[in-house]
């Protein structure tokens, strides 16, 4: 036997999607919408499996807890950008040598503010918004992004992420499986 569980988060966030392109004949157009800043109201779907329960369940719910708060406080009403994207220089100027970039653990940095104590506010509160990554944001490489860390944390628990469900739209969704083996 095996058993599934899975919980539901939603967020809202911006990204762009600098390498689009697109093939006229299925599109129907050469619209690159996603190349433009744009955001989402995203919602993610964890699932986590088990071939035995402990103590009847997967796991709790309740574990998932720390991912709430690290969607809340990291991903929502934020600006995820590569750091290879051409507009990088333009949107982050403070930061475009790459320089003065905090990295924190899931693989993703922020500006550090500290540089900008003489700065307006508005700029403060312009870069406190930035999310840097080094891929570029598409649905497939959040959800693959965010199992990473999902995966590495329930590890410790022994228990595994089988997969991930990411809406960027109601309609519109990636899946990403995890090819990592249950413990």
């Amino acid at each position: 036997m095996k058993w599934e569980i899975a919980k539901q988060f939603d967020f809202c966030y911006g990204h762009r999607v600098w390498s689009q392109t697109l093939n006229v004949e299925y599109s129907m157009d050469s619209c690159l919408a996603c190349r433009h800043l744009h955001g989402h109201q995203g919602r993610l779907i964890v699932y986590l499996s088990s071939d035995k329960l402990e103590r009847g369940m997967v796991t709790d719910f309740h574990h998932l807890n720390w991912f709430k708060v690290f969607l809340d406080k990291t991903l929502d009403h934020k600006f995820i950008i590569d750091i290879n994207d051409p507009l990088f220089e333009t949107l982050l100027p403070d930061f475009a040598d790459k320089q003065n970039l905090i990295e924190f653990e899931g693989g993703f940095k922020r500006p550090n503010l500290e540089i900008l104590q003489e700065s307006p506010d508005h700029l403060f509160e312009m870069y406190e918004g930035y999310i840097i990554v080094d891929f570029v944001p598409t649905s497939e490489n959040i959800s693959t992004w965010l199992l990473d860390i999902v995966q590495e944390k329930m590890a410790k628990i022994n228990v595994h992420v089988s997969h991930i469900e990411f809406f960027e739209t109601p309609k519109s969704r990636s899946i990403v499986y995890n090819d990592t083996k249950e413990s």
